[in-house]
């Protein structure tokens, strides 16, 4: 009797291998013998699905966007909301680092390989997005939105980008006031008429 193979968690299994050598070895070392022997499996049984380098790069970064899609997507609406949002884009536990580390790591990677911008940019762009729906929930004049968008963004990259730089064991505390206090900001900008 055929061995019945669920092929979203064989992949998820391997993209998740993906990542841990990335992290572990760096990009030099992705290959798909190499994420093949992480994951347990025989390298021929993932030339299919990942016939090169790129296409597991592509696959690892685009699991980071899907894994954050589905926490947000999670999230029940309310006056939480955008705090909760917000954490969710920070490495504010093991799993939320690795993808942080991963985000670095073929961020920075794509900026020299063209197969792997397209996915980069798209990465970027969700989490625009999110800063953008924050800013909106919180209720930023409309005029302010992009302003404030751009800022929040800024904020989340910069604050992400610290926090694992810092040690793994070195609270997140701090960041949870950043965050606190970057939201009571954007509740209290005024509307244009005020400014002028």
């Amino acid at each position: 009797m055929p061995r019945v193979i669920d092929t979203d968690e064989r992949n998820r299994r391997v993209t998740e291998a993906a990542w841990r050598v990335l992290v572990r070895d760096g990009i030099p070392a992705l290959s798909v013998r190499k994420v093949a022997a992480e994951a347990g499996l025989p390298p021929s049984s993932l030339r299919y699905t990942f016939p090169t380098q790129a296409s597991l790069r592509i696959r690892a970064y685009e699991m980071v966007v899907e894994r954050l899609a589905e926490r947000v997507a999670a999230i029940a609406p309310g006056a939480d909301w955008a705090r909760a949002v917000l954490l969710e884009l920070l490495p504010m536990d093991e799993s939320r680092r690795l993808e942080m580390e991963i985000t670095v790591v073929l961020g920075t990677a794509a900026m020299a390989d063209g197969a792997l911008r397209a996915t980069h940019r798209a990465a970027h762009q969700a989490v625009r997005d999110l800063c953008e729906r924050v800013v909106r929930a919180v209720g930023v004049a409309p005029a302010d939105v992009r302003g404030e968008t751009e800022r929040l963004h800024a904020m989340v990259d910069g604050l992400a980008l610290h926090m694992i730089r810092q040690g793994e064991d070195e609270g997140t505390d701090w960041a949870v006031k950043v965050v606190d206090t970057h939201l009571a900001d954007l509740k209290r900008v005024p509307p244009p008429s005020a400014l002028g």
